[in-house]
């Protein structure tokens, strides 16, 4: 049956806490409740911290603030603090039910700032985060080894001058470069692949263009294969009335501590085994996966790029699978597609962990990607598909400076409003005027989502419910909501 395009509301999805509690703001339901998994998880954080000294000194002063009660700022002029959104921190026990201690387990505070300094200076940018990566990484792995029961997870504590030189893009000026000691361009690298030298010098200096030239993706790629969690934090966040300006204003500016303390307060929990809430009211027996597809840059041939996938849950545990490496770039369509046999090993495999922890496959099963799906690729997702599974393709993309909605009043667009176009797709908007924080948390009018089920059968409007509470789910922070869906942020 087809529709008319029509506007629907859709409420703002609600959030399990402590004793089942149900509210739509994570720091609403921290405060009050605590976390959801309270009992039976996580009861005491151990975490390690890398930084220069000074990096420590600042750490262990904003790690004291921690198991205080941090109030709000008092609103001025120009202040916003009164806001609704604005929740003071109780105190790190007092939100997560588990212990904060102000001494890392592992402290190593020694990193050479000079030499930081002196390797970020370095004109090829491959070469210099590496160096600057290799500061911090071996480091980390050795106290790893050393360690019978090692952190988990460490606080990384850059100094401003990594964020901002840390980057592929960043040229440093000739008077300030460094020499370094790469001299093969990346197209040579990329050439060494499939005319390689006599004797491997050139490859062994082609291995510095294997990860990207971007501080915080390579510190967290090289620490994956040992499977050590990083949480960074710039020196400017812990002490920013340390770092002014020549007329005294802050050298950036920051949130208020109150909501400093509540992101970096639940990531750590998070990252420490914790779970501080889950989607409320949810359908058992469903699974969401997200698929994103990267270019291997190292590659000669362009089409070649690797999959990801990770899949969700209601409760927002998810696992993250690779998928094969292979030529999924077409470049005639500019779209990402894996071949019959990649798609059917890598769903296989999602459903085979979702087996394992549930004695069954799911009910359900909704693959969320930013491109369409073609035949064969999804021929090979129905095959490595259980046959009781409903198996659902949605295709999810950004709209930013397309279609826009317009409501009488001051306030834009309320989050949940959808724009329903037929009885297949709809434009979602994810962000937009919220009623609990009586405000829009955005800088221009909000710009929707476009939400297709492309493959297989569910109500359009299951699928528009789904994916507005999946925005709610990033435990990396403690913000209202996400603007994408966490099976597409997270996989990407």
């Amino acid at each position: 049956m087809k529709i008319s395009p029509t506007v629907s509301y859709f409420e703002e999805p609600l959030l399990q806490f402590k004793f089942g509690q149900k509210l739509v703001y994570p720091r609403d339901g921290l405060f009050l409740y605590g976390p959801v998994d309270e009992s039976k998880d996580t009861k005491q954080i151990r975490y390690g911290v890398i930084s220069t000294p000074n990096g420590l000194k600042r750490f262990k002063a904003w790690a004291k603030t921690m198991n205080g009660f941090i109030d709000i700022p008092k609103p001025g002029k120009r202040s916003r603090a009164n806001n609704p959104q604005h929740v003071p921190f109780p105190g790190f026990t007092e939100a997560f039910g588990a212990e904060w201690p102000v001494e890392p387990v592992i402290a190593l505070g020694d990193i050479d700032p000079d030499e930081l300094s002196r390797v970020l200076h370095i004109g090829n940018r491959h070469e210099a985060v590496q160096k600057a990566v290799d500061l911090f990484v071996a480091p980390i792995i050795n106290a790893e080894n050393r360690a019978e029961n090692p952190p988990q997870f460490w606080f990384v504590i850059i100094p401003e001058e990594v964020y901002r030189l840390g980057r592929p893009t960043i040229v440093v000026p000739k008077g300030q470069r460094e020499q370094g000691e790469i001299y093969i361009t990346p197209a040579k690298a990329k050439k060494l692949q499939v005319q390689p030298t006599l004797f491997g010098d050139e490859e062994a200096q082609a291995e510095v263009y294997k990860y990207a030239a971007h501080f915080r993706r390579q510190l967290k790629a090289r620490l994956l294969k040992d499977k050590i969690v990083t949480q960074l934090v710039r020196e400017t966040t812990l002490a920013p009335q340390e770092f002014v300006k020549a007329n005294g204003m802050l050298l950036r500016p920051v949130e208020d501590a109150a909501t400093i303390a509540w992101k970096l307060g639940t990531g750590c929990y998070y990252k420490a085994g914790g779970r501080p809430w889950q989607l409320a009211d949810v359908r058992p027996g469903v699974c969401y996966v997200g698929l994103v597809y990267k270019q291997d840059d190292s590659q000669s041939d362009r089409r070649y790029s690797v999959c990801a996938a990770q899949m969700f849950l209601s409760n927002g545990e998810g696992v993250v699978f690779r998928g094969a490496l292979g030529p999924w770039w077409h470049t005639i369509k500019k779209e990402f597609h894996l071949d019959r046999n990649a798609a059917r090993a890598l769903i296989s495999t999602v459903v085979a962990e979702y087996t394992g922890s549930h004695g069954e496959p799911p009910k359900e099963l909704f693959i969320h990607a930013q491109a369409a799906f073609s035949n064969e690729e999804w021929a090979g997702f129905q095959e490595g598909c259980a046959k009781e599974t409903n198996l659902v393709g949605i295709q999810i993309t950004d709209e930013r400076g397309g279609i826009k909605l317009f409501r009488p009043g001051q306030y834009p667009v309320m989050r949940g409003m959808a724009l329903k176009i037929n009885e297949h797709q709809a434009y979602l908007w994810t962000a937009g005027y919220v009623p609990r924080l009586d405000t829009y948390m955005g800088p221009e009018t909000p710009n929707p989502i476009m939400i297709k089920v492309q493959r297989g059968d569910c109500p359009l409007d299951q699928v528009l419910k789904d994916i507005l509470g999946l925005t709610k789910i990033n435990f990396n922070s403690c913000l209202l909501n996400d603007r994408m869906p966490v099976t597409i942020k997270f996989a990407n």
